[in-house]
């Protein structure tokens, strides 16, 4: 049976020992951040955080090749969703193994994980009475939500509101310090080749951390742009923050785009860990939010850590 935490209120606490299946690496943060790590026993490819999830069983995989461009996943993963083949790849055996009581997903992003509809197939399929339950957080007050939705299935309430609870003083505390500061414009790529706007949740962190967000859509899906309207864009600041990279290959592809002088005039280009602290609706996105804070706010919040944010060169020495 398929629960929509979101739409129909909590479901009912799991006594603690519940066996839990993680599709998304933001579930696996939330999990763990709760408290319930030994509880998880399988993860996907992509649940690198905490350390400690890389030592769970493995139940969905990429279906692309390896090595491929930005430019080349776009036009693979357009073709395959035209298609309507799969871009994950679910393990059954593994399922069917870990005889899981929880299946966290989501319904959100069809590039993001494993289709639900894939994942209640397959466990009608092994005979399977896990509850699958959906986690599609839309805006950033639904992120947090969607932690407490997670503690009631785990039987962690309590573990959840406190968790949420220091989300918000945090979040507090950031508007009180930036309160009356003026806000800089910042343009956010979600992709660079082409180019995807910030969507979801991502510009409530932009507008947390004391930006102005241009070609955002909050609360709606990331689209497409084009370099016209990069190269155009009356922003301060942009924060290149690819889905799917950490910091390194987000450096390398900011590098790319002041190659190409494809950013606006005069605008400073940062490159962000996005997995880490922005694209993933778990608790680091107010990670997020104070990293956006230090990047435009360096003289209020402190110049932002080598290993979070990273300018690149501008031609002009900005």
């Amino acid at each position: 049976m398929q629960t929509d935490p979101a739409g129909h209120g909590p479901p009912p606490p799991y006594d603690s020992g519940v066996r839990v299946v993680s599709l998304l690496p933001s579930a696996t943060e939330i999990v763990f951040a709760l408290g319930r790590g030994d509880d998880l026993v399988g993860v996907t490819f992509e649940c690198d955080y905490p350390p400690d999830a890389r030592s769970r069983r493995v139940v969905s995989t990429s279906a692309l090749p390896e090595g491929l461009t930005p430019a080349q996943i776009d036009t693979e993963v357009t073709a395959r969703i035209a298609a309507g083949e799969d871009l994950y790849r679910l393990d059954a055996d593994a399922l069917a193994e870990l005889d899981a009581d929880v299946v966290l997903t989501q319904d959100l992003c069809a590039v993001c994980a494993v289709d639900v509809d894939r994942v209640d197939d397959a466990l009608e399929y092994l005979g399977c009475s896990a509850e699958v339950v959906t986690l599609d957080p839309r805006n950033l007050r639904e992120v947090l939500r969607s932690i407490l939705d997670v503690g009631a299935v785990l039987g962690a309430s309590d573990e959840a509101r406190a968790t949420v609870a220091l989300l918000d003083e945090r979040l507090a505390a950031l508007e009180t310090a930036l309160e009356g500061h003026t806000p800089r414009s910042v343009l956010l790529l979600e992709w660079t080749d082409p180019p995807f706007s910030a969507g979801h949740w991502v510009p409530d962190l932009l507008d947390a951390g004391g930006g102005d967000p241009i070609e955002a859509d909050p609360g709606a899906d990331s689209r497409r742009i084009d370099w016209a309207t990069v190269g155009s864009a009356k922003a301060d600041v942009v924060l290149v923050a690819p889905c799917g990279f950490h910091l390194d290959a987000s450096f390398d592809l900011a590098r790319d785009l002041v190659a190409g002088r494809r950013q606006p005039p005069d605008a400073e280009v940062w490159a962000v860990d996005a997995d880490s602290y922005f694209v993933r609706p778990g608790p680091r996105v107010v990670d997020g939010a104070e990293l956006v804070a230090q990047i435009l706010h360096p003289d209020l919040m402190g110049a932002p850590d080598a290993d979070r944010a990273r300018r690149v060169e501008t031609p002009s020495g900005g």
